[in-house]
């Protein structure tokens, strides 16, 4: 029998020509917008960036560059960088917030270019042409909501600091998290940093950053969106994501977190407060387990909860919350904001942060297009295409924005057409987009965030210590599509031994040892038998089968972003064509056989060009070099040609390589890992 199971799983999970994935016909890839007010701390770009730079590469050379736009931008707005703009005005800082935007704009912008991240455009929400798109799309977005009736206007109490005389916002209040199982280090106004949503009014041990002082609340009005409208669909909708095979478990299961039942969570202490109260509650279930230390209520609707939360605080009861959709705040009244729509009266609010960020790469791809020339109302093609798909890589921390409050705010548009947001009107409606969540990237082995107690290295410092190259090659071999996974860099790593390896340059080294003396090996063996005109024939049918048992392993792999098994199926074919060169290449020179040479360089310098394709997305330098000494065009990377061998390519013999110097490598350590003579 388990000869049999084995048997099937071989049979299901074979690569052949017959059962390739299919992919978009255009696809939109977005990478997480960071706040304005930092540079980039390596979990920007090892943790985000560099996978949607991969996948962006991979569809342009899959699918086509001009089908491919790849945007993200720096998020200019809210309390974040208010707060970070007064504190570096107090440290020194001379300018206006738009000022202070621009420089960690310009930087952010600065080190994505240091790591290869080929954004097509890298925009800011708050700046230049792409802010004046993002106004007008916020403006229609938040208008059609309304419009549909999507939005209802709420009165919640909000902090106020009472000595700085001002409302605060997001992370310009701290404490600790109300909802029941949270480890989060910062709870603040309304949400956590793990992206848990709560009432303010619930928010444990509350203070203000301004001040240190303790707010108090005050009613203020704002814009809601009626999320908790739409469990139902989300329940349907995560159910067919579960179906998918390149979603990965954590976006499924976090949604489905957000969809369980209002529940409270009461310390076993104030049971008979709670027995006291709970006449005056609405109907709810009582649960009770032995060996718990508190109690749970579980209500019907998040009205009937809030109420019960409220019966609770007054008599001091110590409780969380559970996860449970509650409106989701779309307006604020932070001054440094995009501008909200007045409606009905209400004026001067602001959009909060988030949900502008949620469409904000809607704003992007149209400044994108506009940059270019093109017809604005392109992006429908990108955005609302039954051909098209959008993929949004993430941190797992922001999955309810992405995989609950986005998908809602989506469905609210399915029964009427989208409100013009530019120059015409097609009636298409958004589609769900492809989430690829990213677990937390580590820095020895602790949670690093640069608002918590470890700092993370800058990724701009990294550079110092390793090449692009080798740490885009090893963030993509960690697997943080499974697991979160320390980066350990020996430099910065003060546990490290003089003699321990460093765990970093692993991967790396495949390519700028390894795949290096491949390609040099047959380039310098052409030039000296050749005169540099490279052999051209028929390809042997074992390395034929193996290419394209590599190319098909790794296309499923892409399909499904798997990225870490993407690098495995490199690891064993360029392996694999380092000991057929080996072996062929000391047999014909020990035979000192024309044919036999002409045979070896023809096959392996067909792998050669199978690998470069492939590794093209991840090593970008280094496989455009092997490119440009081949003296092929950008056609290379086209998928059309992805089987065909450089006969196939070439048509005719001739073809000469460009002439390689002694000791020119492709792929290259950082001058720092070279040993002092």
């Amino acid at each position: 029998m388990a000869d049999k199971n084995e048997n099937m799983y071989k049979k299901k999970n074979a690569v052949s020509r017959d059962n390739r994935p299919r992919f978009p016909k255009r696809a939109v890839i977005t990478g997480g917008m960071p706040y304005g007010n930092k540079t980039l701390h390596f979990g920007h770009v090892g943790g985000v960036f560099v996978f949607a730079d991969v996948y962006a590469r991979f569809l342009r050379d899959r699918i086509g560059k001009d089908n491919v736009i790849f945007v993200s931008g720096t998020d200019c707005y809210g309390s974040p960088i208010a707060e970070g703009y007064r504190k570096a005005s107090e440290q020194g800082f001379e300018g206006t917030i738009r000022d202070y935007v621009q420089r960690n704009h310009d930087a952010q912008k600065k080190t994505l270019e240091d790591y290869d991240i080929s954004l097509d455009l890298f925009g800011a929400s708050g700046l230049g042409e792409t802010a004046r798109w993002h106004n007008k799309v916020s403006d229609a977005f938040i208008r059609k909501l309304y419009e549909m009736g999507h939005l209802k206007k709420i009165s919640t109490a909000q902090f106020y600091d009472e000595k700085a005389q001002m409302f605060l916002n997001g992370r310009q209040v701290v404490g600790k998290c109300p909802v029941q199982g949270c480890q989060s280090e910062k709870g603040y106004a309304d949400e956590c940093d793990l992206g848990h949503q709560y009432n303010p009014v619930n928010l444990i041990d509350p203070k203000s950053t301004i001040t240190g002082e303790t707010p108090v609340m005050k009613d203020v009005v704002n814009w809601y969106f009626k999320l908790p409208d739409y469990n139902a669909l989300l329940k349907e909708m995560v159910a067919d994501m579960e179906k998918q095979d390149n979603v990965r478990p954590v976006v499924t299961k976090t949604i489905k977190e957000f969809l369980e039942t209002p529940v409270i969570y009461i310390m076993n202490d104030f049971m008979d407060v709670y027995k006291e109260l709970a006449p005056q509650m609405a109907e709810h279930q009582l649960i009770e387990e032995p060996k718990k230390t508190s109690f749970t209520i579980a209500f019907k609707e998040l009205s009937e909860r809030d109420e019960a939360c409220r019966l609770l605080n007054e008599r001091h009861v110590r409780f969380r919350e559970g996860k449970t959709l509650v409106p989701f705040r779309l307006t604020g009244n932070i001054e440094w904001g995009v501008p909200a729509p007045e409606l009905e009266d209400e004026k001067g609010l602001t959009v909060w942060v988030w949900p502008e960020s949620l469409w904000a790469p809607i704003s992007f791809t149209i400044a994108y297009l506009a940059s270019k020339g093109r017809d604005t109302e392109e992006w429908r093609k990108f955005w609302c295409d039954s051909e098209a798909k959008v993929y949004q890589f993430i941190g797992q921390d922001n999955i309810y924005f992405y995989g609950i409050a986005e998908p809602a705010m989506w469905m609210a548009f399915q029964n009427e057409e989208l409100d013009k947001m530019s120059p015409s009107e097609t009636g298409e409606h958004l589609t769900m987009p492809v989430l690829v969540a990213n677990h937390h990237i580590l820095f020895l082995d602790k949670k690093a965030s640069s608002s918590g107690s470890v700092k993370p290295p800058m990724a701009a410092e990294l550079l110092d210590y390793y090449t692009a190259e080798q740490l885009r090659m090893h963030w993509l071999g960690l697997g943080l599509g499974m697991r979160s996974v320390s980066f350990q860099p020996k430099p910065l790593n003060p546990a490290a031994k003089e003699e321990d390896s460093d765990p970093v340059t692993k991967e790396g080294f495949l390519l700028s040892n390894v795949f290096n003396r491949v390609v040099r090996t047959c380039f310098y063996d052409v030039q000296k038998y050749y005169d540099g005109v490279m052999p051209l024939g028929s390809v042997s049918e074992d390395i034929m089968a193996e290419s394209e048992k590599a190319v098909l392993e790794y296309e499923r792999f892409m399909y499904k972003t798997e990225f870490h098994q993407v690098t495995y199926v490199l690891d064993s074919y360029i392996r694999k064509a380092s000991k057929y060169m080996a072996k062929a290449k000391n047999e014909a020179d020990k035979s000192d056989d024309d044919s036999a040479r002409r045979q070896y360089l023809i096959d392996t310098f067909h792998m050669i060009k199978t690998a470069a394709v492939l590794l093209h997305p991840l090593a970008p330098r280094g496989t455009e070099m092997i490119r440009e000494y081949m003296e092929l065009d950008e056609s290379l990377w086209s998928w059309d040609n992805i089987f065909s061998t450089l006969a196939d390519i070439l048509g005719t013999d001739g073809h000469k390589l460009k002439f390689l110097e002694p000791k020119v490598d492709f792929f290259t350590r950082h001058p720092s890992q070279f040993k002092s003579e």
